[in-house]
Order: C-alpha cells, then structure tokens, then sequence
C-alpha cells in the first residue's frame, strides 16, 4: 500500500503558451509537466539530471508512456502534476504520474523511462544510490 507521502506532489499554473486556440491546455503539454515534475522528483533526492550527466555520463530517456486524458485545464488553472515511482528496475523505471486541479483527476499516465550511457546510448545500470532513495518511495 503506498500513503500520499510517498507521492511527491508539484504546483503547475497554466499560461497563455501552454493553450491552444480554446485556452484548453495542448495535450503536448501534459507530458512537459510531468517532465518538469519528475525533474524536481529526482531534484528532493538530492540528484540534478546535470549532475548524472557530469559525474556519469548518464541520462534518462523515455522509453513508453500511456496517458488518459480524462478532463481539460484551461488557462490560469493552479494543477498539481505528481509522480510516483511505480516500480524500480536495475536499468529503468515506471512512474505513475497525475495532473489534477484540486480534487479532480485530469490526466493520468504511466511512464517508462530508462537510463542510457550518454555516449553509447544503451542501457545502463541506475546508480546505487538512486536506485536505493527511488525505491523507497515505491512503497
């Protein structure tokens, strides 16, 4: 069973860039937040994206998602876009993510992402010490 502070939570406003014709956010978009929120996922575990790169040659890549698009925001809503590792493989992990405005679910997705040499651009291991913090937010 996993407890809401597991599920690490970040506020989004939505701009005037971010909407189509319609001021109803452009379905690209969504997977720009959750970008940005896994971002600042691996940012409260003490790791930047730069760091692994620098100190690693690492990188992680998106290798699947699956995204339900249940209802629109629009523009000036204030959304909280959240993740939360799924599961936690030697080389890759699933995330959960959601975007909601207040109580009500917008977009859900489940995101495959993999960490890859830099200058292979194959599989490779996570760091110990990633790994490790990732998978006690699994539950």
């Amino acid at each position: 069973m996993v407890t809401e502070a597991q599920i690490f939570t970040w506020p989004v406003r939505v701009y005037v860039e971010d909407t189509d014709f319609g001021g109803v956010v452009f379905y690209a978009n969504y997977l720009k937040y959750f970008e940005r929120v896994r971002s600042e996922f691996l940012r409260s575990l003490g790791v930047t994206q730069q760091s692994l790169v620098e100190a690693h040659r690492l990188m992680f890549v998106v290798n699947h998602i699956s995204v339900d698009y249940r209802s629109p925001a629009r523009m000036d809503d204030d959304l909280l876009v959240t993740v939360q590792p799924k599961k936690v493989g030697r080389a890759s992990i699933t995330f959960l993510q959601e975007v909601k405005r207040g109580a009500q679910l917008l977009v859900s997705a489940e995101v495959g992402i993999a960490c890859v040499n830099m200058d292979t651009m194959r599989p490779h291991p996570i760091p110990e010490f990633m790994r490790t913090k990732m998978q006690a937010q699994t539950g």
